[in-house]
């Protein structure tokens, strides 16, 4: 198949583009221009510079194209000014599905998140990981990046009823090697291994091989029904932060850190750092809309997409591991 993958500079987008190319696809990838590239620099793919807010650039990268894989978007926890989000998350989308609808495209596969899927009840024992069914609701959404990723899923779903052929897929918290930004879960990892963790919060992930959920895109738009939601998470990754940094304890042979941040400290440091970024124009180290994500466990089910589309399932410890000779060889 031809097909376009967007956000290729980015750590997901990266290994989807990868994935297809090893696989005998055809790929072109949509990128901004002076994007960092270095991560796919041997992949051989078709080259499309543009910007998700530019329909034309847009139309252009859609054209030619039978399958699109939309994993570009604008992710941070803290802006200044949020507008530029919106226009990429939300407008970007709607200009890629438009021009998906325009060249009828056979098959799009929008990357929402986990953070569109509702989080299991903390205080419940034992704690159960939620699955696509849990749906939120706009008011539900805790900071601008999922309020845009919401909107923009909504908005994949409202075409899908209207006859665009889109499947969602919502990733979990990929990790693994080629995080060159790196993302916030690949920062826990840096950190970790830097000695820059002294604490950690009482918070959950589900982490899961960043080479599955790019496999996982495949499967979508080869197995994947129309309108519908794939969690790409791992079955055995719901680990709390604390297990999570006893598994780098062994996989490293460094020592995990003890002490457990209270909540309330951890929003009164994110409170003050926010407000030194709103001086300074510089990112605050602890976001407030981190923090009270942080105060759930963000545990899920990825049985669906085991199930129905076959998603591969790499052992944590062997992502961990692969992440980790990733950052230290760089």
């Amino acid at each position: 198949m031809k097909c376009l993958v967007t956000g290729v500079s980015g750590f997901v987008g990266g290994h989807v583009l990868r994935h297809l190319s090893e696989t005998g696809h055809q790929v072109r990838g949509l990128y901004r221009k002076g994007a960092d590239l270095s991560a796919i620099s041997d992949v051989d793919f078709e080259h499309s510079v543009g910007d998700l807010t530019d329909e034309s650039s847009v139309s252009s990268a859609v054209e030619g194209c039978e399958w699109i894989f939309h994993v570009g978007a604008a992710y941070s926890l803290w802006m200044k000014n949020y507008q530029p989000m919106y226009a990429a998350n939300v407008g970007g989308t709607k200009n890629i599905l438009e021009a998906a609808k325009k060249f009828k495209c056979q098959k799009i596969v929008y990357t929402s998140t986990v953070g569109c899927v509702g989080v299991p009840d903390k205080t419940q024992r034992p704690i159960v990981p939620t699955d696509e069914t849990f749906l939120l609701e706009e008011k539900q959404m805790l900071n601008p990046y999922k309020h845009s990723k919401w909107l923009a899923e909504q908005l994949a779903l409202k075409m899908s009823r209207e006859g665009l052929p889109v499947v969602i897929v919502n990733p979990s918290a990929p990790i693994g090697p080629g995080d060159i930004k790196p993302t916030p879960t690949g920062q826990v990892i840096l950190d970790f291994l830097n000695d820059k963790m002294p604490g950690y919060l009482d918070t959950g992930l589900n982490w899961v091989d960043v080479r599955d959920v790019a496999a996982g895109h495949l499967l979508a738009a080869e197995k994947g029904k129309v309108g519908e939601r794939y969690i790409l998470g791992s079955l055995e990754g719901n680990l709390t932060m604390k297990q999570f940094l006893h598994e780098l304890a062994a996989v490293t042979g460094k020592k995990a850190p003890k002490m457990q941040v209270p909540y309330s400290v951890a929003y009164l440091a994110a409170l003050i750092s926010e407000r030194i970024s709103s001086l300074t124009n510089k990112p605050p180290t602890a976001p407030i809309g981190g923090v009270k994500m942080a105060r759930n466990y963000m545990w899920f089910d990825a049985s669906k997409a085991v199930n129905e589309l076959k998603m591969p399932q790499t052992p944590i410890k062997t992502a961990i591991k692969d992440a980790v000779d990733y950052f230290n060889n760089r």
